[in-house]
């Protein structure tokens, strides 16, 4: 655990508002500076993710390719955020290296008090696998286990005791504990996806990051996901970053990031409690 990443108790302390008489509040102090609150901070969370001058570039036959640039931006803990902007902006991306699946060019990246650039390959898949859950535009289920055993793949490797049994416990938390034995070939879309929600759920992880989860669902479909998918990070206190083209699907997150050409234009303003 890298020392450098926020406490609850510090980051609380650095939130709590002065109650002096005629002290400025944080926001009030920021405008009249003519800069933005930390969204992060002004909320009173303490972060869960925190990106210092992140940037990503790879190398290509045509020359390099800044994918990010100077990412700054703060996640607090329990806040639900949709990342937008059009195809190719960096949303995938950031979410990536968040994951610890990309390795940043520059910049620092904490994850519940974690620092990723401290970590090996090795280190950061073992962090991911019992902090972080990932949902996957295309479901990525392993062809040839049956539901209950793509459920119970994490909590393998996460050497839970149990863990068919947590995983049964999973798939009837969204509704398909009658097909625990199917494959993913006999499941539709939407149930391939309530599979993949369960597995990314499995280990009670702190952060989910979850990109294009309803882009190849039909709207019905997508919006009992997404119900599913909201619900319970609400009910776990969990962490959502959700990389949406949906605005309706945004408008449900406590704040919505912009993004364009690899840069934050927009942080956002966390609104309270967002829209269910």
């Amino acid at each position: 655990m890298d020392g450098s990443g926020p406490s609850a108790s510090s980051a609380a302390s650095d939130t709590a508002p002065d109650t002096t008489p005629g002290a400025a509040t944080p926001a009030a102090a920021a405008a009249a500076s003519g800069g933005a609150p930390d969204p992060a901070r002004s909320s009173g969370r303490p972060a869960m993710v925190a990106l210092d001058g992140v940037s990503l570039t790879l190398a290509t036959s045509a020359g390099a390719v800044n994918i990010l640039s100077g990412i700054d931006l703060k996640i607090g803990a329990g806040e639900r955020v949709g990342l937008v902007g059009a195809s190719g902006s960096g949303k995938t991306s950031l979410l990536m290296t968040i994951a610890g699946l990309e390795r940043p060019t520059a910049g620092r990246i904490t994850v519940a008090g974690t620092a990723l650039d401290g970590l090996d390959e090795d280190g950061r898949a073992r962090f991911r696998g019992r902090t972080i859950g990932i949902v996957f535009q295309a479901f990525h289920l392993i062809p040839t286990m049956t539901a209950l055993e793509n459920v119970a793949v994490p909590l393998e490797f996460a050497r839970v005791r149990d863990a068919a049994r947590r995983a049964a416990e999973g798939l009837d938390a969204v509704g398909l504990g009658h097909r625990r034995g199917h494959y993913p070939s006999q499941l539709s879309g939407g149930e391939q996806q309530r599979v993949a929600i369960a597995r990314a759920l499995a280990v009670a992880p702190r952060l989910i990051l979850a990109d294009e989860p309803t882009g190849n669902l039909d709207a019905d479909t997508g919006a009992r996901v997404m119900a599913l998918l909201f619900g319970a990070a609400a009910e776990r206190g969990t962490t959502l970053m959700l990389v949406t083209h949906d605005p309706a699907l945004a408008a449900r997150c406590d704040r919505v990031v912009r993004l364009a050409d690899g840069r934050i234009v927009d942080p956002g303003t966390e609104r309270a409690g967002g829209a269910e």
